[in-house]
């Protein structure tokens, strides 16, 4: 029995991201902060065409994981889609909920992007290459790319 869903995120200001952001700079990640401060600000709403932000919730209704696709704004191509914002809590990880998140993110995207980037850290590396993820030089802020 699933202990919890992904769901398309419509207002984050619902969503309490709290403990992911205390989580997240403990490891040294900031990311979960700009995401909020975008989201609040209006820079970045995730509501381009193809655009979409999920997070997996668990039926408390407590964030585990969270993560976005945005058309990438390093490009000028619009369709190159990049995952953003992209965090699983520590408690949760290789549990299958980053996959579930990233597939989930993937099958969005196919519908609007012919490419996949994103900018990920070493300690993730592995995780996008199991997922699919390709190691790349070829663009700007670039790691990994997916040919969808």
């Amino acid at each position: 029995m699933q202990q919890y869903e992904v769901t398309q995120v419509k207002d984050l200001q619902q969503m309490d991201l709290t403990h992911l952001q205390e989580e997240s700079r403990e490891e040294g990640f900031r990311f979960l902060d700009r995401l909020e401060a975008d989201y609040h600000n209006g820079t970045n709403t995730f509501d381009g065409i193809g655009e979409a932000l999920f997070a997996v919730v668990s039926k408390e209704g407590k964030v585990l994981a969270v993560g976005g696709i945005n058309i990438d704004p390093f490009s000028d191509d619009q369709t190159i889609g990049r995952i953003r914002r992209f965090y699983v809590s520590t408690k949760h990880r290789r549990s299958g909920i980053g996959k579930l998140l990233l597939d989930t993110l993937k099958s969005h995207a196919s519908c609007h992007f012919k490419l996949l980037v994103l900018n990920s850290s070493s300690q993730a590396e592995k995780f996008y290459q199991t997922c699919g993820f390709t190691k790349t030089e070829q663009f700007t802020r670039v790691t990994h790319i997916l040919n969808l």
